[in-house]
């Protein structure tokens, strides 16, 4: 067995002796040189603050002297909010444990700095500090940010001068900050981002506002864009350019015209140094359409466009860009009938429309539709002249009477008083109704107002003519009561054929007052075919009866009395050729006659009395 031999690794002139008695080695104790080694470590005490330097750092540790006896190591992510730091920084530890289970001091960043960040929050708002911050995420309304260790706010508002539309390019990014904000009671803060670019530009917008002129023109950047306008951004300061002064056309949203962060030229209309408002204009920088408009467009030509507004009244069309014309909906089509422009035409639509009006100098011009067509009322005689028989439909009704239409722009009016030569009617709604067809006679031809007098009644032949013999003056009928009210009753006579009765004219002969249903024989006081009128009396028939009565026995006493006198003449004269003899036989003569007259009745007696008389 081969022997083995030993590597010298020892220190041939170290003394052993010297060292077990260390006194000759260090020239004091042992105990002693512990001491002042001692003397020369930091007295770290668990849970304080303290200041180190940083001696070393990779992507994951940050290493920390802290003038103890071992370094400290912190993970790398305590000191994301400074991704500038360096070997060298001083910075600021919580001292968490002297000496774990592997002999390791144990530090952290993050502890130290939420133990000062309240105090260090206030004090920096105090000062108008510019801090150092790094966005974490994002949340509703903003981003949260760390500083000095205590969650803050940003919001959305204050993260830049101009509106933000992607949130995300933040996350992870350290930012300098200003604390606008802090609630003791919640701990709340809340940080700006923008106070810090708005401090930069207001300095920038005093010399932009104090150059600006009206007419000047200046290169901006779409910054955002509302349904009312675009504001622009001209280096510093914001300016508007109202919807109306995107383009000569019409817009409805200005998206149609321009985009974000799109570079343009606009010209400033107006402005407010006061409000610091600005009012731009894009479409000022082209000429006006209308002075592009080619002169040889007249009134009468066709023209071509599309619709871009509608409105009850009529349609706005877009013959060129920026120049529009008015469609009335009057001028849409040649029927009278009152309808709304959507009932011909909607937005989007590519009509031809005729020239109606044109003014270069109010920049107006109203178009026309119908004029496409030919005029209805051209010919208007020839078509439909006097006397001819046409089938109609019912459009509305008034209380006059009933609108019709012959065809389309071609309208006629039938008169209430011509729609029955018979029925009393109190609406044209009892009569006929709305859609249905009905047969009319042209009476009238108004060209110039386009106006048609129509007639339904004069299909027939005018019964009133015959009733004019029918119920002829004083001629008695038999009528039915329909109807009565306080001027009288309406009787009817016949089939379609009504009478009226006064009130004075109803009274019965026994003096009740008529009901509805009863029949009563009917005298004709009043007869008018003109208005269509009869007027009956019930009293007439029975009081005239009488008075007929009357009459005939007054008359027949009158007769007898003439009689009577006229025998009395012949006796006288026969008496002047009588003798005294005589005397006797008139005496007994005129005692007959006394009595004749007492009792008309007895008339033979009488007359033969005075036969015999005249016989002798």
């Amino acid at each position: 067995m081969s022997e083995v031999v030993k590597e010298k690794v020892s220190n041939e002139n170290f003394d052993w002796a010297a060292y077990e008695n260390d006194s000759a080695l260090y020239g004091k104790s042992k105990e002693a040189v512990a001491e002042d080694y001692g003397k020369t470590l930091s007295n770290v005490v668990e849970g304080e603050v303290v200041e180190g330097t940083v001696i070393g750092l990779n992507k994951r540790e940050v290493v920390v002297n802290i003038g103890y006896k071992s370094e400290g190591i912190i993970p790398i992510t305590e000191f994301r909010y400074n991704p500038e730091l360096a070997v060298g920084e001083k910075v600021e530890v919580f001292v968490e444990n002297a000496e774990n289970k592997k002999g390791q001091l144990v530090l952290s960043h993050k502890k130290a700095r939420q133990l000062k960040s309240w105090d260090r929050v206030n004090q920096a708002m105090d000062n108008d500090e510019i801090i150092k911050g790094y966005v974490k995420c994002r949340t509703k309304g903003g981003m949260i940010v760390d500083v000095f260790g205590i969650e803050a706010f940003l919001p959305g508002s204050q993260i830049d001068v101009k509106p933000i539309r992607d949130y995300d390019i933040y996350v992870d990014k350290t930012m300098e900050f200003k604390v606008v904000k802090i609630n003791p009671e919640y701990r709340n803060v809340v940080v700006s981002h923008k106070a810090l670019i708005e401090a930069e530009l207001e300095q920038q917008k005093k010399d932009i506002i104090g150059k600006l002129e009206k007419g000047q023109i200046l290169e901006g950047t779409v910054k955002n864009i509302t349904t009312y306008g675009v504001f622009i951004d001209l280096g510093g300061v914001d300016g508007l350019i109202h919807i109306t002064d995107l383009s000569w056309g019409r817009v409805t949203h200005p998206e149609e015209v321009v985009e974000l962060d799109q570079k343009l030229n606009v010209v400033i209309l107006d402005f407010d140094e006061g409000k610091k408002r600005i009012a731009l204009g894009l479409k000022q920088l082209a000429p006006h359409p209308w002075d592009a408009l080619s002169k040889e467009i007249k009134v009468g030509d066709k023209i071509k466009g599309k619709v871009v507004v509608m409105a009850d009244y009529g349609a706005f069309v877009e013959v060129a860009p920026g120049i529009e014309g008015l469609v009335h909906v009057s001028e849409m089509s040649w029927s009278q009938h009152l309808r709304s422009a959507q009932d011909f035409m909607k937005v989007g639509d590519e009509i031809e429309a005729v020239v109606l009006t044109l003014d270069h100098d109010e920049r107006k011009m109203s178009l026309g539709t119908k004029q496409l067509g030919a005029d209805p009322w051209e010919g208007i005689e020839k078509k439909y002249p006097v006397g001819s028989v046409h089938t109609a439909k019912v459009r509305n009704f008034t209380n006059f009477g009933v609108f019709v239409e012959l065809e389309d722009g071609i309208d006629g009016l039938i008169h209430i008083s011509d729609l029955s030569w018979m029925k009393k009617i109190k609406h044209p709604a009892e009569f006929t109704k709305v859609g249905e067809d009905i047969q009319v006679v042209v009476m009238e031809i108004d060209k110039e107002n386009r106006r048609l007098s129509l007639g339904h009644k004069q299909l027939e032949e005018n019964p009133w003519n015959q009733f004019e013999g029918t119920y002829a003056l004083d001629s008695v009928h038999d009528g039915t009561i329909t109807e009565v009210n306080d001027k009288g009753a309406v009787v009817k006579l016949g089939e379609d054929v009504e009478g009226f009765v006064p009130a004075r004219q109803l009274t019965k002969e026994d003096g009740s007052t008529p009901k509805v249903g009863d029949v009563l024989p009917l005298k004709v006081i009043e007869f008018s075919k003109g208005t269509r009128r009869i007027v009956l009396s019930h009293v007439r028939t029975y009081e005239e009866a009488k008075r007929a009565a009357g009459d005939a026995v007054r008359a027949e006493r009158r007769a007898a009395a003439d009689e009577a006198s006229s025998s009395v003449k012949k006796v006288n004269a026969s008496v002047e050729k009588t003798t005294l003899g005589d005397l006797s036989a008139l005496v007994a003569l005129k005692a007959d006659m006394e009595e004749a007259e007492a009792k008309p009745a007895k008339k033979a007696p009488a007359k033969k009395a005075v036969k015999a008389a005249e016989e002798e």
